[in-house]
């Protein structure tokens, strides 16, 4: 425990910070989870409507990345593999 009052203070915005981060990790992978789950059920007609879920996919990641939630290369990284999905369905559709 700590014994002076700035070391308290640091326990304390430690613990707001660690509750802020699980937030935005929590964010992001729900909606990551959402995008793929669409982008695997993708045909002509959703095709906007999964555009518009991964563009709001990319800001969360790169708000997170910002707020130094996540770094950099593990955000580039996620928006990455969901460009890599899309673009594997997307091609399967025009075939």
């Amino acid at each position: 425990m700590a014994n002076t009052k700035s070391a308290y203070k640091r326990i304390e915005i430690a613990e707001r910070n660690r509750l802020r981060n699980k937030a935005y990790k929590s964010t992001v992978k729900t909606l990551i989870k959402k995008t793929l789950i669409s982008i695997s059920s993708l045909n002509r007609d959703n095709v906007t409507s999964i555009l518009d879920l991964m563009a709001l996919s990319y800001s969360k990641i790169d708000k997170a990345v910002q707020k130094g939630v996540l770094h950099s290369n593990n955000g580039n990284s996620k928006k990455s593999s969901l460009a890599k999905a899309f673009k594997k369905y997307e091609s399967a559709i025009q075939k």
